[in-house]
């Protein structure tokens, strides 16, 4: 019997996305989630009651990551051979409310999920990072081979801390391990604190929307398809030492350790004014902007170079933003005006 692959943050935007994909591919899939309460559950909720309603093999596990002994208890009951570990507390903004929220799920929980994979000799551990940890690099677009050694919130910091935990795990131990750096998630079911959700309730609303650092802003906008399409490709291509490694002059998206970084990004940074635009567009409606400062821990402007992702895996995210806001808005009228309980989730 094929072991399974283990889905963690199951409940979440993209972990849902990924187990619908791997579902249709055939796969047996153990979901794991928390179900916190950082956004509304119910949302959660009806992700997982999506993957319930798809034909597939799968299991849904309600558990912590910060819980080390279920977490040991889950990897030795259900034996995954790969692991997808997408659970995190997510957010830059609310890292500087509730700092511990970041430690516990950030820090604590990935060595749990890495002490899992060891003990299992599982064959490939793919994570999530994050764009945030390039922090105040200003030398866009955004290379993997760029020092991150300036973070601006304590979210990055965590990120760039489990790129060195999954390091030290594939040296020590031979973990294939490999890193995702997200670019500006955006779609269907995505995440209610995050610009498309919060300027869609707005302007729907006639309410205001806030536009920090007075609208010049750049974001690396990547639909959820496509971030799914590179996740699966990566998953099933697990990392290896890299031949080219260079001790003197160390390359910091490689290691002589299975072990890699990629950036997954549209690579077509767009203004935050465009992006409002173009969902004003598809809502038939203006929106009343409310121009404001930069944010504590945000950044100015975001990039991903992608040659390293195309190089190892032939993929490039490449969803135009009035093609993925438009079946965004779509799914949005449909759940929240709608009552539709049958939508995809990508």
């Amino acid at each position: 019997m094929i072991r399974p692959i283990l889905v963690t943050g199951a409940a979440g935007f993209i972990g849902a996305a990924v187990v619908q994909r791997l579902l249709a591919d055939g796969e047996h899939v153990i979901g794991l989630d928390n179900l916190n309460s950082y956004y509304d559950p119910n949302l959660k909720r009806a992700r997982l009651a999506q993957l319930n309603a798809q034909n597939g093999s799968w299991d849904f596990e309600l558990l912590d990551i910060a819980d080390g002994p279920s977490v040991a208890n889950l990897f030795a009951t259900k034996q995954p051979r790969a692991v997808v570990h997408l659970a995190a507390q997510a957010g830059v903004r609310y890292s500087l409310e509730n700092p511990n929220a970041y430690v516990q799920s950030n820090l604590v929980g990935f060595g749990h999920m890495l002490e899992g994979c060891r003990s299992q000799a599982i064959e490939h551990f793919v994570y999530a990072s994050s764009s945030s940890v390039y922090g105040g690099n200003t030398n866009l677009p955004f290379k993997e081979t760029q020092a991150v050694n300036h973070p601006v919130s304590l979210y990055a910091a965590t990120k760039k801390a489990n790129e060195l935990m999954a390091h030290t795990y594939s040296h020590l131990y031979d973990l294939p391990a490999t890193g995702l750096r997200f670019f500006t998630v955006y779609g269907p079911w995505g995440r209610p604190d995050m610009s498309p959700m919060l300027f869609a309730k707005a302007i729907l609303a006639a309410e205001p929307i806030r536009v920090f650092n007075h609208g010049k802003m750049f974001r690396d906008f990547t639909y959820i398809s496509d971030i799914v399409e590179g996740v699966v490709r990566v998953l099933r291509k697990p990392a290896m030492p890299h031949s080219s490694f260079d001790r003197s002059t160390p390359n910091p998206s490689i290691s002589w350790a299975p072990h890699r970084i990629f950036n997954i990004g549209n690579s077509n940074p767009l203004p935050l004014l465009t992006f409002i635009s173009a969902l004003e567009q598809a809502l038939g409606i203006e929106a009343i902007k409310q121009f404001e400062p930069m944010q504590p821990g945000d950044v100015e402007a975001t990039a991903a170079d992608t040659t390293s992702l195309e190089e190892w895996v032939g993929f490039k995210p490449a969803t135009p933003i009035a093609v993925g806001i438009a079946n965004f808005v779509s799914w949005y009228r449909q759940f929240y005006l709608g009552g539709d309980a049958s939508l995809p989730l990508k």
